[in-house]
């Protein structure tokens, strides 16, 4: 049965944490990039010189990454809406009583989404939707760009907020600790000030992305969603090679520089392989 991904109709988070979220994320991108390719790469290299032009390429493929992986995120429709499914229970199917429906395996209701979402592994706050089947490769690359961007411009930030900085007194300290509470209060609304928070949500962005990775990579090469694991269900391991082709695609390489391409998932988040059924399959065919 093949599949084509849907584009999702409503786009906007239902809740207001998650729309203060998705708001801070599509404001807070952009602004890094204005704060680290006009403001802190011209502290080192002279503006359009042969450096400078290598950095600004190279921190705009990685804007363009990020952002492209995000709207797509957003935009792709992983649930099972408008799909024709069976109407009787099969191995690993389950009934959804919100739905009134039969899921497929490895689908999942979301009370957010009021949906049942195929392979959901979780509903991510900053995009203000699930993380499914089909958009589960976006959100891997979204974040693993974002952690090499923050990890790029911290490498940088570093030494241009190091000359700007003076800790002769405690309230120096105290600025560098609660950067937010500073302008907030009205205590120091200098520009410094303001370099100092970009910086900080900067670090923060990349031990955040870091930390996710960490998980979600994990969850990948063992061939389980959130859910599979709080759950031991360990049916879908296919080995870690297979485990990331279902994510990221066959053509995984060309992902990686082409959020937009289709590139073909293996499955079509209806029907699962397992170790098993591959195995007899295997035997049967000696």
């Amino acid at each position: 049965m093949a599949l084509r991904m849907k584009a999702r109709k409503d786009i906007l988070p239902k809740l207001l944490s998650e729309f203060v979220a998705f708001t801070f994320v599509i404001c807070i991108i952009p602004t890094i990039y204005w704060f680290e390719l006009y403001v802190v790469l011209p502290s080192f290299y002279p503006l359009w010189s042969l450096w400078y032009t290598i950095h600004f390429i190279c921190g705009t493929f990685l804007m363009c990454n990020i952002t492209s992986n995000f709207v797509a995120v957003v935009c792709t429709d992983t649930s099972v809406k408008g799909l024709m499914l069976q109407s009787t229970l099969r191995p690993k199917w389950h009934f959804c009583s919100v739905c009134e429906s039969i899921s497929p395996p490895r689908s999942w209701h979301c009370d957010t989404c009021n949906t049942c979402i195929m392979r959901r592994d979780h509903h991510c706050m900053f995009t203000g939707c699930c993380i499914g089947h089909y958009n589960y490769r976006f959100f891997i690359i979204f974040a693993v760009h974002l952690l090499i961007a923050t990890a790029y411009a911290t490498y940088f930030n570093s030494f241009f907020m190091w000359d700007r900085l003076n800790f002769e007194t405690p309230m120096a300290l105290v600025k560098v600790i609660f950067p937010l509470a500073m302008v907030a209060f009205g205590i120091d609304a200098s520009e410094t000030q303001l370099f100092i928070i970009l910086c900080l949500v900067t670090i923060m962005g990349m031990l955040f992305m870091l930390s996710l990775l960490i998980v979600h990579f994990n969850l990948i090469w063992h061939g389980t969603t959130t859910y599979e694991k709080n759950h031991k269900i360990k049916d879908y391991d296919l080995g870690w090679k297979q485990n990331f082709k279902d994510v990221i695609g066959e053509n995984w390489l060309l992902a990686w520089f082409l959020p937009f391409a289709q590139l073909k998932l293996p499955g079509n988040g209806i029907e699962w392989p397992t170790l098993h059924s591959l195995n007899m399959e295997t035997s049967k065919s000696r």
